[in-house]
């Protein structure tokens, strides 16, 4: 994927909002979720190496395969469809 062409404000606005995104109560929750689940399966021998652990089938799976919704884009992917181990 190309990086994006940003002028230097925009860089920044988008620094800001990525941040403040990423610290949100929902997103820690689900970094902190697959933190403990790569562990876990690593101390089981399992290789995640290249995988992320999706929230919604509650397994690990290929990166394109997890951030592209199994082929059918994130658009109408909603935030209800999440869950963690605390929800």
């Amino acid at each position: 994927m190309a990086k994006q062409k940003l002028s230097i404000k925009a860089k920044a606005a988008k620094a800001k909002r990525d941040l403040k995104a990423a610290k949100t109560k929902d997103r820690k929750a689900k970094k902190a979720e697959n933190q403990r689940k790569r562990r876990a399966a690593k101390k089981a021998g399992k290789n995640v190496k290249g995988k992320d652990f999706d929230h919604k089938e509650r397994k690990f799976k290929s990166v394109k395969k997890n951030r592209g919704n199994d082929g059918k884009g994130t658009k109408r992917e909603g935030k209800k469809k999440y869950r963690t181990s605390k929800s």
